[in-house]
């Protein structure tokens, strides 16, 4: 049954402003609009289309706990299908009504008295009493910092803007990074141009991924019988749980998966001296843990190079490496990430003319990950140290909307105009996390990764399992909120 509700704007349809949105309309709410820049729902998964863009986790783990997917093609799946998953969860959960697509916020201003107000790129204005922030983290490019990228005369993009109109037959191609999104470009790159170059300035952790296709026979399974479906879930979860262990300094976990990574690239990488480049110095999850089949084969290849350097500069025929080596090319790729907590991609100003991304500048922190001071009735589905390791990302982001919309009744039942993290939980909550950073490979002091900043803070992943995450998510409330 529908009820009076307060009107509510979610700010991008990916995963988690889908989970928003079918959250809210499980609790009868009905007054929200979803806003999305695009064309279409699907976020990063509709946006990106680089060559081999994959999900690095097992397919049936990254859904919806309420929107199983009997159809996955494999035990890893490709871009497509889940985008193609995704805009199909947005109709079958009734969103269609409440998406405004090619909308995109440009500024989101608190007004007083529980209303924000948001303007869009085309000038248009609404005004809002509760404002949840869905964009994600893996959005905006993050481009290398050197001389001459403007200089270079052939076509470059980052991978995020990938240009599918350059034909890439005959052309010398290069590769500038080797994480995630080169590990999955690179084979297929490598499929059709002359040669390619890949710069890599530090090796990392990867595992084969095992891809296997499922047949028409075991996709029929796990529709007709849901068990086995949810067998399959548990036994992928239960696997992320060992990704946890691994990132844990000091568990045996980390020790195992360091030697399978070391057996898998002894037994595929022939070459000694590549051998001994693609391996990684850091511990296990350091940073970002990778998979792949294909990528230490394909640097194996003939017409593919691995220089196991930095980029320098660029000139107009090619690039320059750290060492000084010239390399000319056609083509440039950056593969080079994104920025993290890219809170200036909207001009969010909130009580007393706070600025969000000043602020998140000065300390990116959140509160539980989902709420700051200064911003009542603004809240993050996913804010700094909003995503829990040792499960899917689904179902962290189920637990964060879970719990902004219950912080949204408990303003309702009080009959408040506001509600908002208070000062002091926040900063407790903060403290608290900062010495559990280092118990992990990635927050502690040895991790060489933008990820982590000088004062420990390592403001992506909370530090710690979801057991604990849940029960402080279920501890928040009127002790920790200020309703007024």
């Amino acid at each position: 049954m529908s009820r009076p509700s307060p009107r509510i704007a979610i700010i991008g349809a990916g995963p988690s402003g889908l989970a928003a949105g079918h959250a809210l309309l499980e609790k009868g709410y009905r007054d929200f609009t979803i806003f999305e820049k695009a064309e279409k729902a699907g976020g990063t998964w509709h946006n990106e289309s680089y060559p081999g863009l994959a999900c690095d986790v097992w397919a049936h783990s990254y859904t919806f706990s309420y929107a199983p997917n009997p159809d996955w093609s494999a035990n890893y799946v490709e871009q497509p299908e889940i985008e193609a998953y995704l805009q199909k969860c947005a109709t079958d959960f009734g969103l269609d009504a409440h998406l405004r697509t090619g909308t995109r916020v440009t500024r989101a201003h608190y007004e007083g008295d529980g209303v924000w107000r948001l303007t869009t790129a085309s000038g248009e204005q609404f005004e809002f009493d509760v404002l949840i922030n869905a964009m994600g983290n893996q959005h905006t490019a993050l481009l290398p910092d050197v001389p001459g990228m403007d200089s270079f005369q052939g076509p470059s993009w980052h991978s995020t803007e990938w240009n599918h109109d350059v034909d890439l037959a005959g052309k010398h191609v290069a590769v500038i990074g080797s994480a995630a999104s080169a590990v999955q470009a690179v084979p297929e790159v490598a499929k059709s141009a002359a040669r390619v170059t890949v710069l890599q300035r530090t090796p990392n952790w990867i595992m084969p991924r095992g891809r296997v296709l499922y047949s028409e026979a075991r996709k029929g399974w796990f529709k007709r019988f849901p068990p086995f479906l949810r067998l399959t879930q548990r036994v992928q979860r239960a696997m992320m749980g060992m990704v946890h262990q691994a990132a844990t300094l000091g568990h045996k976990r980390m020790e195992q998966f360091e030697d399978r990574a070391r057996k898998y690239i002894a037994s595929v990488v022939t070459d000694p001296v590549l051998r001994e480049q693609v391996t990684p110095k850091s511990r296990y999850a350091c940073k970002r843990g990778l998979v792949s089949d294909e990528f230490y084969p394909t640097l194996m290849q003939d017409h593919v190079e691995l220089v196991a350097e930095g980029l320098s500069a660029v000139r107009p025929q090619g690039i320059t490496t750290a060492s000084g080596r010239e390399i000319d090319c056609d083509v440039i790729a950056y593969c080079t990430g994104y920025r993290i907590l890219d809170f200036d991609r909207i001009e969010v100003v909130g009580e007393n003319g706070a600025e969000l991304s000043k602020q998140m500048q000065e300390a990116p922190e959140a509160h539980k990950g989902i709420a700051v001071p200064n911003f009542p009735n603004y809240f993050f589905v996913v804010g700094p140290n909003g995503l829990v390791l040792n499960v899917p990302y689904f179902m962290t982001v189920e637990q964060n909307v879970s719990t902004i919309v219950r912080l949204i009744e408990e303003k309702e039942r009080a009959a408040a105009s506001t509600i908002a993290v208070k000062e002091e939980a926040h900063r407790a909550y903060n403290d608290w996390m900062l010495p559990r950073f280092p118990l992990y490979s990635w927050g502690h002091g040895s991790c060489d990764s933008y990820y982590r900043f000088d004062d420990g803070r390592a403001p992506f992943l909370f530090p710690g399992d979801f057991k604990t995450y849940k029960a402080l998510q279920e501890e928040a409330g009127p002790e920790e909120f200020q309703l007024v």
